[in-house]
C-alpha cells in the first residue's frame, strides 16, 4: 500500500514537472510571438488615438473601454479561425498573411504619398454629427479597423508558434490576444490623458517648477504624438515589407528575400560587435520598408487610377474611421475647448 502510494505520489510530481516545463514553454512562446508582432503593434498604438480627437474628456476613457472590449472579440472570433485553419489548411496561413502584409504596405504607403501631396479626402465628409450616434459610429469604426490589425496579430503570432500542439497554440494566442490589448489600449489611454495631465498641473501646480512642467507637456505631446503616428507609418510598411518577403520566399521564390538577408550578414560582419548587429537589423528593417513602401504605392495606384479601384477617389474612408473620426472632432473640439475645461491637444 505505501509502495502505490509512493509511486502515485512520484507520478504527480512527474506530470506537475512536465505541466510547469510545458507552461515554461508556453509563455516562452508567447514571448516570442508577440515581439513578431511588434510592428503591427506600435500602428494599432498610432491608430487608435485618433478616434478620441476632439471628444469630451469625460468620454475619451469610455470610448477607449469600447473599443477595448471590441478589439477582444475580435481577436476571439479570429483565434477560433485561426486555429482551425492552421490545423486543417496550414498551407492557407502564409497566403493570407501576405494579403495581410499588402494591406499594411497599402495603407503605410497611401499615408506616406499624402505627406507629400494635398490630402483632400474629407472634402466629401457628411454632416458633422453630435452625441450619442456619433460617438456609436466612431467606436464601430475604429473596431472594424481594429479587427484588421488583431487580425495580422494573430497570425503573425500563430505563424511563429506553428509547430506547437493545437491547444498549446490556443493558450499562446490567448495569451498574446489578452496581454497586447491590455497593453496598447492602456498606452492610448495614458497618451490621450497626458495633455489634460499637464493642464491640470498647469493650472494646479502649487509649485512654479510644476506649473512649467504642466506646460511643457502640453506643449509637448502633440510633437510626441506625431512621432508615435510616423513611427507607426514606418512599421507598417516595414512589418508589411517583411511578411511579404518571408511568404515569397515560403513559396518557393527566393531572389528578394535571399538579397535582403545578404545585404543583412554583409554588414552584419563587416561591422562586429553589438554596432554590427544594430546596423544589420535596420539593414534588413529599411530594405523591407523600401520594398513594402514600392509595393504598397503600385497597390495605391492600382486602386485610386485604374477601374479595378474608384478611378483615383479614396475608397476606404469608411472602412478605417477617417470621415467618421474628421466629424467628430469638428463636431466636439469647440465642445471640449470651451466647456470641458480640459487640453485641445489631441493626436
Amino acid at each position: 500500500m505505501a509502495g502505490g502510494l509512493a509511486a502515485l505520489l512520484d507520478d504527480v510530481a512527474a506530470l506537475v514537472k512536465l505541466t510547469a516545463a510545458n507552461m515554461d514553454n508556453v509563455a516562452a512562446a508567447a514571448g516570442r510571438a508577440s515581439a513578431k508582432a511588434a510592428g503591427v503593434v506600435v500602428d494599432d498604438a498610432a491608430v487608435t488615438p485618433q478616434y478620441v480627437q476632439g471628444a469630451e474628456p469625460k468620454r475619451e476613457f469610455p470610448i477607449i473601454k469600447s473599443i477595448a472590449m471590441g478589439s477582444l472579440k475580435n481577436k476571439a472570433i479570429i483565434l477560433v479561425f485561426a486555429l482551425l485553419l492552421s490545423q486543417f489548411v496550414p498551407w492557407l496561413l502564409t497566403p493570407l498573411l501576405m494579403c495581410g502584409g499588402a494591406f499594411l504596405c497599402y495603407e503605410g504607403a497611401e499615408k506616406v504619398i499624402e505627406m507629400f501631396g494635398k490630402n483632400d479626402h474629407h472634402d466629401d465628409a457628411p454632416v458633422a454629427m453630435d452625441g450619442e450616434d456619433a460617438e456609436k459610429k466612431v467606436i464601430s469604426s475604429a473596431i472594424r479597423t481594429d479587427f484588421i490589425l488583431s487580425a495580422e496579430i494573430m497570425v503573425i503570432a500563430l505563424n511563429e508558434v506553428a509547430s506547437e500542439s493545437l491547444i498549446n497554440r490556443a493558450i499562446i494566442l490567448i495569451v498574446v490576444g489578452i496581454v497586447l490589448t491590455i497593453g496598447v489600449y492602456g498606452v492610448v489611454a495614458l497618451l490621450v490623458k497626458m495633455d489634460d495631465f499637464g493642464l491640470f498641473l498647469a493650472k494646479k501646480g502649487k509649485a512654479g517648477a510644476t506649473r512649467s512642467f504642466g506646460r511643457a507637456l502640453v506643449k509637448t505631446m502633440p510633437t510626441v504624438m506625431s512621432i508615435i503616428s510616423f513611427v507607426g507609418m514606418l512599421a507598417m510598411l516595414w512589418v508589411g515589407g517583411h511578411i511579404l518577403l518571408d511568404g515569397m520566399n515560403k513559396l518557393g521564390f527566393h531572389p528578394l528575400y535571399e538579397f535582403v538577408h545578404h545585404m543583412e550578414h554583409f554588414v552584419e560582419h563587416a561591422i562586429p560587435g553589438a554596432i554590427g548587429a544594430i546596423l544589420a537589423w535596420f539593414t534588413n528593417t529599411g530594405l523591407s520598408l523600401i520594398f513594402g513602401l514600392i509595393v504598397g504605392a503600385i497597390i495605391v495606384a492600382i486602386l485610386h487610377f485604374t477601374p479595378l479601384g474608384h478611378g483615383g477617389k479614396k475608397h476606404d474612408d469608411d472602412a478605417h474611421g477617417h470621415l467618421e473620426s474628421k466629424t467628430f472632432t469638428d463636431s466636439k473640439d469647440a465642445t471640449t475647448r470651451g466647456n470641458s475645461g480640459g487640453s485641445s491637444v489631441r493626436a
